[in-house]
């Protein structure tokens, strides 16, 4: 590590035991990154795993979630907790490849670069791959999908299993929104959104970048290869723009979302319509499916009036909302 290259603190955050191989390969491709300066574990409210990922890595700062429960709770604890200029997070379900972080790195030698995303690759839990998902919906798993750039670009908002921010702007946006974005198993979506967005108001020379040559290969279990989670993920991730939309502003929220509802998807509808007999008829469905769930959800949530400074309030509407449906 050469005087200029900044230092970085890779995060790690998991919930659950039956993560626990995946963890295991997600903190050991951190820790084999030529550039982490530290790794960071942090446990959301488990005690047992914490006390099993503490035995397993006594040299690393494994760390209970400090903050309220859920994704946005633990990566601000690791934030609170990191040394290091550049702030990296990955997934306890992704793997990242060796030059993960050299890729992402590069993009922060322009002083004006906040953040960056990479590229994240699905990992099916059948070799045959999706039969719902289009290119088009791989969002829907966490991944990177069909519409994004191909190469290096600026774009509004990064993907969350693999992201790097420089802390300083993190800081200064308050962090991520602990009303929104994910809750054990609830599939709220909007924190990396969130905070992208913040990060870019208080600072509009800030850029947000995405480097497709930053590569983690991110596992998709069983459960979300399925119809129900399809619609579940769409819906809540409706209510969750509803909710920056009303708290950030229309313009800023729902950017990508305009042209990638007019355009990227149309184009997929159709395509996959002609490949009928080839799976393309369940494809098209799903696409179908995603729009509605999502401006269902969308509706709900700008109804609600709820606003992501509304701590808390909109995982229990979204509880209640889960219940009545």
């Amino acid at each position: 590590m050469t005087a200029s290259t900044p230092t970085v603190s890779v995060i790690v955050c998991a919930y659950t035991q039956r993560r626990w191989q995946d963890l295991q390969d997600s903190v050991e491709s951190a820790r084999a990154q030529a550039e982490a300066t530290e790794v960071i574990v942090v446990i959301d409210h488990e005690p047992a795993l914490l006390a099993m990922a503490q035995d397993r890595w006594p040299t690393l700062t494994v760390i209970a979630n400090e903050q309220t429960q859920g994704l946005s709770g633990a990566r601000n604890t690791g934030v609170g907790h990191a040394t290091s200029e550049i702030v990296a997070f990955l997934d306890d379900d992704a793997t990242a490849d060796a030059d993960w972080l050299t890729w992402m790195l590069d993009s922060f030698s322009d002083p004006n670069v906040a953040g960056v995303g990479g590229h994240a690759e699905p990992v099916w839990p059948d070799a045959k791959g999706p039969a719902l998902y289009a290119d088009e919906l791989l969002w829907i798993v966490g991944c990177s999908y069909r519409g994004l750039p191909t190469e290096h670009a600026d774009v509004r908002n990064v993907i969350g299993c693999t992201m790097a921010f420089r802390r300083a702007a993190i800081v200064t946006a308050g962090g991520f929104s602990t009303a929104v974005g994910r809750v054990g198993n609830i599939p709220l979506g909007g924190e990396e959104t969130e905070l992208c967005i913040t990060i870019r108001q208080a600072d509009p020379a800030a850029r947000i970048c995405y480097e497709p040559m930053s590569l983690v290969n991110h596992r998709v279990s069983a459960d979300r290869a399925t119809w129900r989670y399809l619609s579940r993920r769409s819906f809540y991730e409706g209510v969750s723009k509803a909710v920056l939309s009303r708290t950030l502003g229309r313009g800023d929220s729902l950017s990508s979302e305009s042209s990638y509802l007019t355009r990227v998807l149309p184009g997929a509808f159709l395509r996959e319509l002609s490949r009928t007999g080839r799976g393309g008829g369940k494809r098209a469905a799903a696409i179908a499916l995603t729009v509605l769930a999502t401006v269902a959800g969308y509706a709900l949530g700008a109804v609600s009036g709820a606003k992501a400074s509304d701590s808390g309030s909109v995982v229990k509407q979204l509880e209640r909302a889960a219940v009545a449906r």
